[in-house]
């Protein structure tokens, strides 16, 4: 029995439960909102539209809203169905080559901002190791208006995400892109340099959620053996890349935290320390270079 059974008639009201039902019935976390977004953007209708005019039909918005449906219940993102996630203060552009962008990752905003707000207004030299999207890079530069980024990913087509958000987000000239390994942000120095880097495990990649197996890249998720191969290369680079004074932030896996900072601290960096996300899961791991 087909669990979309939408017609031209079906209205919208009918629809949104129709959706709703179906997310359910597949395992989708948040089936409700999931499916008032895809209806939406599928349909080409606001909220407003949804609450205003729920009994107008869906008529020459079937296939579109079928399409984007059926992708859901395949476990695709809602973010990658729409092309775009909201991060920060921003819609950001997601494809295929880039991570989805996650509200964990904000913490690492959050602690920049609590660790170098009194130095808001200064222009300040920052790098995203491992840019992707480019969602860090336009978070900080939107929070230090003064600051200079540059991003660094390993994939060319990231590179192009990450430009094309930077211009989105009206950033591009305070950025720069660069393609290449970690040695691409030579010379530096920089006051603050970030990372979100690969920190699954590859023994567990197996074991993730349909919509981060199946549709994030494998370049940005696996972490090597023990999930921290990307942090010791990052670390051995710190003393290089650092300002004296410069602070670094990175994102890491749970129960990730104490093993990343015990990195920064044998690569020379000291007063580390931890900021959790809003779940209280230890998120951003930060040290100073002294």
């Amino acid at each position: 029995m087909d669990m979309l059974a939408l017609t031209q008639e079906t209205t919208r009201r009918e629809a949104m439960r129709i959706l709703t039902d179906a997310f359910a019935r597949a395992g989708i976390d948040d089936p409700a909102i999931d499916a008032r977004l895809l209806l939406c953007a599928a349909a080409g209708f606001d909220h407003v539209g949804l609450i205003r005019d729920p009994d107008l039909p869906l008529d020459e918005a079937l296939d579109a809203v079928t399409l984007a449906a059926r992708r859901r219940l395949m476990r695709e993102p809602v973010s990658r169905i729409l092309g775009e996630r909201s991060f920060w203060s921003f819609d950001l552009l997601v494809t295929p080559h880039v991570l989805d962008p996650r509200p964990d990752t904000e913490t690492v905003v959050d602690a920049a901002l609590a660790l170098l707000g009194a130095r808001q207004s200064e222009a300040l030299r920052l790098c995203d190791l491992g840019t992707g999207s480019g969602a860090l890079l336009c978070a900080l530069l939107d929070s230090f208006e003064a600051a200079h980024g540059t991003g660094i990913d390993l994939s060319p087509e990231a590179c192009s995400v990450a430009r094309e958000n930077l211009i989105r987000c009206e950033l591009a000239p305070r950025s720069l892109v660069r393609q290449g390994t970690w040695e691409a942000a030579r010379p530096g120095p920089y006051d603050l340099i970030v990372s979100n880097p690969p920190y699954i495990p590859s023994r567990d990649i197996d074991a993730l959620d349909p919509e981060v197996r199946l549709f994030d890249p494998m370049l940005a998720l696996d972490g090597g053996p023990d999930g921290l191969t990307a942090y010791r290369d990052i670390c051995a680079l710190l003393p290089q890349l650092l300002a004296p004074g410069g602070l670094a932030i990175f994102e890491v896996g749970i129960g990730q935290a104490d093993d990343v900072a015990q990195l920064m601290q044998a690569a020379g960096l000291s007063e580390t320390g931890m900021q959790a996300d809003l779940a209280g899961v230890g998120r951003a791991v930060f040290g100073w270079l002294r």
